[in-house]
C-alpha cells in the first residue's frame, strides 16, 4: 500500500544473507587461489604481502598464508638496509595486532608475532609486554597470550619477582583467574625452591600461598562455597582428633576458619597457632608473625577501620605489623605490651597520627616514625632503644612535644638531656 515501508520477510532476509556469504566466499577463494599460484611460482614480492594481508585480515587462522608471508619477508629482508628492515617488521607487528582484534586467540597470529620479533634488529619487548597486559585484561584465560608472555618475559629479562607481583594483581582483581594461579605455580619453584628438591616450592612459601588463597577467597564466599568449606572444616577437625600434631591439618583449619568467620573463630585460631609453634618450633617466629597479621585484621574488622580514630592493639603478643594502609585516618594507636622489635617504614603513611603508645615491647628501631606532621606524643617506655641515633627520625616530626623514654638503655648516654635538647628542640615534656 502507498505510504508504507515494505518490510522484508525472514525468508527474504535469510536469502540475502546467503547470497552475501556466497559473494564473500567467492572473493576469498579467488584471492586464495591467486596467492597459492604466486607461491607455487616462487614469487616473493610486495604484491604477495598485499594479497595475504587481504585474506588474513578476515581469517587470521590460515596457517599456509602465514608461512608464505614469512617466506616473502625473508626474501625482502635480503635487499634492504638495517633501518628499512626495522620498518618492514614494525609494520608487520601493526598488521598482526589488527588480526588479533579479529581473533585474539589465533595461534597463527601469536606464532608469527613471536617469529617477527626474532627478525627485528631492535625488538621492543616493553611494547610486547604491554600488548600482553592489554590482551589479558580483555580475556584473562587467553592461553595463547600467556604462552607468548612467557617468551617476552624470557627475552626482555623481566624478573621472576616482577611476574609474581603481576599474578598478585590479577588474582587480587579476580580470585577465579585460574590462568594466573597456574602461572604463579610455575614461578614459585623458581623463586622459592626447596633446598633438596629444587622443582618444588619451599614449605614456608606454601604456607604463605595458603594464606593468600584464604584472604582472596573470602571476598567471593557464596552460599555454595560456604557449605563446601564447612564440610571441609568438619572433616579436618575429625582428622585433628586422630592426629593432634598434624601441622598441615592445623594450618588448614585456621585458614578455613578465617574464610568462614574470622571473628567468631578467634579463640580457636589463637589456640591452634600455639599448638603449631609447639609441634613445629623451627617456624615458631613465622607462625607468630602470621598470628599477628590475623589479630590486626580482626581488630580492623571489629572497629570498622574506615571510621575509627583510636586503634588499640595492646597486649596481643604481636611480633609484626601489617595493614597499616587501612589505618590512614587513625589519630591514636596503642601498641603497648607486645613483642615488636621495630616500627616499620610503612608507619610513615599514617599522616593523621597524633598519639603513639608503644610501651613494653622490644623496639630497637624507629625508622617508620618520620615526617608525621600531626604526631604530638610518643610513649616508648621499656623498650630497647640504645643510641641517640635511633631517635633521629623523630626530628622530622615537627609537632612532637611529648616523649617518654623511661626504661630504655639510651638513658645511660652521657649528657643525655642536653643531647636530646639539641636533637629534638621542640620536645618540652621529656621523661627519661
Amino acid at each position: 500500500m502507498h505510504g508504507r515501508v515494505k518490510v522484508k520477510s525472514t525468508a527474504q532476509q535469510e536469502e540475502e544473507k546467503r547470497k552475501e556469504r556466497e559473494k564473500k566466499l567467492k572473493a576469498f577463494v579467488s584471492a586464495r587461489d591467486a596467492v597459492l599460484r604466486k607461491r607455487s611460482a616462487g614469487e616473493h614480492d610486495e604484491e604477495a604481502l598485499q594479497l595475504t594481508q587481504q585474506l588474513l585480515s578476515s581469517n587470521p587462522d590460515f596457517a599456509t598464508l602465514w608461512n608464505y608471508r614469512r617466506e616473502v619477508l625473508l626474501q625482502l629482508e635480503t635487499s634492504r638496509e638495517k633501518d628499512e628492515v626495522q620498518k618492514l617488521y614494525e609494520s608487520e607487528l601493526h598488521f598482526i595486532e589488527a588480526c588479533l582484534k579479529v581473533n585474539p586467540k589465533s595461534y597463527g597470529c601469536w606464532h608469527h608475532r613471536s617469529w617477527v620479533n626474532t627478525r627485528l634488529p631492535q625488538p621492543d619487548w616493553t611494547r610486547e609486554l604491554g600488548l600482553c597486559d592489554r590482551c589479558l585484561s580483555l580475556d584473562e584465560r587467553n592461553f595463547h597470550c600467556w604462552d607468548y608472555r612467557r617468551v617476552v618475559v624470557k627475552e626482555s629479562g623481566v624478573s621472576v619477582e616482577q611476574e609474581l607481583q603481576f599474578t598478585d594483581r590479577l588474582i587480587g582483581s579476580n580470585f577465579s583467574n585460574y590462568s594466573s594461579w597456574h602461572y604463579r605455580s610455575t614461578l614459585l619453584p623458581q623463586l622459592h625452591p626447596q633446598p633438596i628438591h629444587s622443582h618444588r616450592v619451599c614449605e614456608e612459601q606454601l604456607l604463605k600461598d595458603q594464606l593468600l588463597v584464604c584472604v582472596c577467597g573470602r571476598s567471593e564466599l557464596s552460599v555454595e562455597k560456604s557449605s563446601v568449606l564447612q564440610a571441609e572444616l568438619q572433616s579436618c577437625n575429625q582428622l585433628l582428633e586422630l592426629e593432634p600434631q598434624n601441622k598441615w591439618c592445623l594450618l588448614t583449619i585456621i585458614l578455613l576458619m578465617r574464610a568462614l568467620d574470622p571473628l567468631g573463630h578467634e579463640k580457636e585460631t589463637l589456640a591452634h597457632f600455639q599448638t603449631l609453634k609447639e609441634v613445629d618450633p623451627m617456624r615458631s617466629s613465622y607462625y607468630s608473625d602470621l598470628c599477628s597479621k590475623f589479630l590486626i585484621e580482626n581488630t580492623i574488622l571489629k572497629m570498622e577501620y574506615a571510621e575509627v580514630r583510636v586503634f588499640s592493639l595492646s597486649n596481643k603478643n604481636l611480633t609484626t605489623l601489617c595493614h597499616l594502609d587501612q589505618l590512614l585516618l587513625v589519630t591514636h594507636i596503642n601498641l603497648s605490651s607486645n613483642q615488636l622489635l621495630r616500627l616499620p617504614p610503612q608507619f610513615a603513611m599514617l599522616q593523621c597520627l597524633e598519639v603513639l603508645e608503644a610501651d613494653d615491647n622490644a623496639i630497637e628501631s624507629l625508622e617508620g616514625l618520620y615526617h608525621l606532621p600531626k604526631l604530638e606524643e610518643v610513649s616508648l617506655r621499656n623498650n630497647q632503644i640504645c643510641k641517640l641515633s635511633d631517635l633521629e627520625s623523630l626530628a622530622s616530626c615537627t609537632k612532637l612535644t611529648r616523649l617518654d623514654l623511661r626504661g630504655n638503655p639510651v638513658h645511660k648516654t652521657a649528657n643525655i638531656d642536653s643531647e636530646l635538647s639539641q636533637l629534638l628542640p621542640l620536645v618540652t615534656a621529656l621523661s627519661l
